[in-house]
C-alpha cells in the first residue's frame, strides 16, 4: 500500500530520535534534574539578541514575505558571496550562492543536481546517518570509509582505495558530528591530490560536498581549513541552525565553487531542484536576518565551558576520549565491545546517549553537551557508576 523503501527505512529509524524520546519518558518518570539526556544536538542558547531584534525590525518590511527568485534574494546572496571570498580567497559572486531551507535541504538539492542512479558517494565515518537517505533518495550508493581511530582524521589510503569510476562525490563534515574533530589542512591537501589523480584516471571530477553547520563552533584557537580554497570542485553547504541557534527556522545556503567546470549549469540545476523538490525558496524573513550575522556564533563560551566539564568528568570516571575541537559533541570510547548494550546499560543510570553504531563507527558513544551546565555537573557520579558496572573496576 505504501512505499516499501520508506517503511523499511522507518523500521531502522533514527537512533538519536529514539533515545531522545526515551529521555523524555524518563524525565516524566524521575524528574528532569535526575535524568542526564545527552542525545539531541539541539542548541541550548537562545539566538543572539541582535538577531532577535532584527527579526522584530524586519517582520513588517514590505515585500519580504513574497516570492523571490528561487535562488533567494540577490542582496543576501551577495553578502554571503563576499563572506565566502573572505574565508577562502575564492572569487565567489551572488550567482554561485543558492539560499536553502537548512543544510539538509542543501545536501538533498546538491545530490539531486549531481547524481545519476547507481553512482556512489563516499562518506567519512563516523558520520550523520541521514546522509544514507539523502543519497538513497537519488538511487545512489553510500560508501563509508572509516576515519583514523582516536584522531578521527581522514584515512587517505582507505579513501583512495574506495574511489571507483562510479564515485560522484565525497561528503566532508568538519567540525564533525559526532566526533568534534576538525580535519587538518594537511589531511585535506593530501585528499585533494588523491582526487586530482582520480579525475585523471576516470575522466570525471569527484565533487567535494562540505557540510559545514558547525564551522563557527570551534575552540582553543583552532582554525577550520577552507574546503572551498583547497578543492577546485568544492560545493559548500551551510546552515545557521547551530551558529545562530536557529534550527527551527530552516535557513542556510549552498556555495558552488566558480572553479568547477560548467559551474553555471550546476547552479541552474540546483535552483531548479530547489523548486521541484518542493522547497521553492528559503524563508524570506530569515534570509534577510542571517545576512548581517555571518561571522557570529551563539553560546560559544558556554559550549566550551560545558565541553571542558564533561570531558573532565568522563576522564575522571575512567573513560577514554578525544577532546573535541569543534561542534558540541563528545565521542568517547565504549568500555565494552557492544555499544548498543552499553547504551542500554547507561539507561539504568538515567544517562541517555547514542551508541557509535548509529554513526557507522561501533565501539564508541556520542554525548551532546549542548545541555545545561547543571545537567553535566550532576551526571558525574552516574558516569562513575556506569563505568564501574561496564568494566567491573
Amino acid at each position: 500500500m505504501f512505499s516499501k523503501t520508506v517503511v523499511e527505512n522507518m523500521a531502522g529509524g533514527s537512533w538519536i530520535r529514539a533515545m531522545f524520546e526515551l529521555g523524555n519518558q524518563l524525565k516524566a518518570q524521575y524528574g528532569t534534574d535526575k535524568v542526564y539526556d545527552f542525545t539531541l544536538g539541539n542548541p541550548d542558547p537562545e539566538p543572539p539578541e541582535a538577531v532577535l531584534a532584527q527579526m522584530e525590525q524586519l517582520v513588517r518590511t514590505p515585500n519580504i514575505h513574497k516570492y523571490m527568485s528561487n535562488a533567494g534574494f540577490e542582496d543576501v546572496r551577495g553578502k554571503i558571496a563576499a563572506y565566502m571570498e573572505r574565508e577562502s580567497g575564492v572569487a565567489f559572486t551572488a550567482k554561485e550562492i543558492i539560499m536553502v531551507t537548512g543544510a539538509a535541504a542543501g545536501l538533498s538539492i546538491t545530490l539531486k543536481a549531481l547524481m545519476n542512479p547507481g553512482e556512489e558517494v563516499i562518506v567519512l565515518a563516523p558520520y550523520f546517518m541521514e546522509y544514507n537517505s539523502y543519497v538513497g533518495n537519488q538511487n545512489g550508493k553510500v560508501v563509508p570509509v572509516k576515519t583514523l581511530p582516536d584522531t578521527f582524521q581522514p584515512d587517505i589510503p582507505a579513501i583512495e582505495k574506495a574511489i571507483t569510476a562510479n564515485t560522484k562525490a565525497i561528503i566532508l563534515n568538519s567540525p564533525n558530528n559526532p566526533s568534534g574533530a576538525i580535519y587538518t589542512e594537511e589531511s585535506l591537501q593530501a585528499l585533494a591530490r588523491v582526487l586530482d589523480e582520480a579525475e585523471k584516471e576516470f575522466g570525471h571530477p569527484v565533487y567535494v560536498i562540505s557540510d559545514e553547520p558547525y564551522v563557527k563552533i570551534v575552540y582553543d584557537g583552532v582554525k577550520v581549513p577552507s574546503v572551498a580554497k583547497i578543492f577546485k570542485n568544492a560545493i559548500t553547504v551551510n546552515s545557521f541552525s547551530k551558529s545562530l541557534a536557529l534550527p527551527g527556522e530552516r535557513i542556510g545556503y549552498i556555495a558552488v565553487n566558480p572553479t568547477i567546470e560548467d559551474a553555471d549549469t550546476l547552479v541552474a540545476a540546483m535552483v531548479y531542484c530547489n523548486r521541484t523538490l518542493g522547497f521553492v525558496n528559503a524563508p524570506g524573513l530569515f534570509q534577510k536576518v542571517i545576512a548581517d550575522h555571518l561571522d557570529e556564533a551563539a553560546g560559544l563560551e558556554a559550549y566550551k565551558e560545558r565541553r571542558d566539564l564533561l570531558y573532565d568528568i568522563l576522564v575522571d570516571a575512567g573513560f577514554s576520549c578525544m577532546k573535541p575541537q569543534g561542534a558540541f559533541y563528545l565521542f568517547a570510547k565504549c568500555p565494552m565491545e557492544d555499544d548498543s548494550a552499553f547504551s542500554q546499560m547507561a539507561i539504568k543510570h538515567n544517562i541517555i546517549l547514542v551508541g557509535g553504531s548509529g554513526f557507522g563507527y561501533p565501539g564508541y558513544f556520542r554525548l551532546a553537551y549542548c545541555v545545561s551546565y547543571d545537567t553535566i555537573r550532576n551526571s558525574a557520579q552516574a558516569f562513575k557508576d556506569l563505568y564501574k558496572e561496564a568494566t567491573g573496576k
